[in-house]
């Protein structure tokens, strides 16, 4: 399961969506997750879904590989559907037994809930799969820059992000290193209830840790020894330029929007 978190990875291949500016695919990925919260109607979730595999299917991104984003939040998506499937009041009751009550407000709640995590997770691995962490801080940087003009430190808050998401396949792998030695001397992460396993996991925690201010410490002297003191005044070996397929992609996140909007208003379910 450790291996199965895909935020944060990058899958290298040549696709139309690899190409494009990584300030268009930071742009609409906001879009996109946005849009989730402006509708509570099944029609908009069949035009999010449909959107969103004409994506997968262009960026060249196995669908497999990209669902297995899915399996360590698996827990949390069904303990959020439970809780609106049974504190959901409404009108229509379908199941009432002790103190659950099961209504048609309450199913619909908690079906929507479920897709919006759903595509939350998928949408957020398509950008990091398709983006270099590198390219991930220049767009960060570019289009807070603005924020500059008000002594925010934009520069620093964009590396400090890209570095949290190259850790994260890091410190995943180390995990996954650290529980098979544990597993070869003995250790059981599988048997026994949720508490149990937690209680299993404790020994992970103090390696991890160690390991994880290890490579910290290793990175700061490592860009200190390459005197980076900041980012004013640095140049780009390769900035950031707009293209014409850059334009496209914008009018067509600004196109899906508008389907979006017009299919809800007058959808009926």
């Amino acid at each position: 399961m450790i291996r199965d978190i895909t935020i944060g990875q990058y899958y290298a291949t040549d696709s139309v969506i690899h190409r494009l500016d990584p300030r268009v695919k930071v742009v609409g990925t906001l879009a996109y997750l946005i849009s989730l919260f402006c509708f509570n109607k099944f029609s908009g979730y069949i035009i999010a879904a449909l959107f969103f595999a004409i994506l997968v299917k262009i960026s060249h991104v196995p669908f497999k590989f990209m669902v297995k984003g899915l399996k360590p939040i698996m827990f949390m998506l069904i303990f959020t559907a439970a809780l609106n499937l049974f504190w959901t009041p409404g009108e229509v009751v379908l199941v009432k037994a002790w103190v659950f009550t099961i209504t048609l407000e309450g199913v619909k709640r908690s079906v929507f809930m479920a897709l919006r995590l759903t595509f939350l997770i998928i949408g957020s691995s398509l950008m990091t799969l398709t983006t270099t962490p590198n390219q991930l801080t220049d767009a960060l940087e570019k289009l807070l820059k603005p924020l500059n003009k008000i002594k925010v430190p934009v520069h620093e808050i964009a590396m400090m992000m890209s570095i949290a998401l190259r850790f994260i396949p890091i410190l995943v792998d180390e995990t996954d290193k650290i529980m098979k030695a544990q597993m070869a001397r003995g250790a059981d992460f599988e048997s026994g209830n949720v508490i149990q396993r937690i209680k299993a996991m404790l020994p992970i925690l103090i390696p991890l840790f160690i390991s994880a201010a290890r490579r910290a410490n290793d990175l700061a002297l490592a860009m200190d020894a390459r005197c980076y003191h900041g980012g004013e005044g640095r140049t780009k070996m390769k900035p950031l330029k707009y293209k014409k397929q850059d334009v496209i992609a914008y009018l067509t996140v600004a196109a899906y929007a508008v389907v979006l909007g017009v299919v809800v208003k007058f959808s009926v379910f």
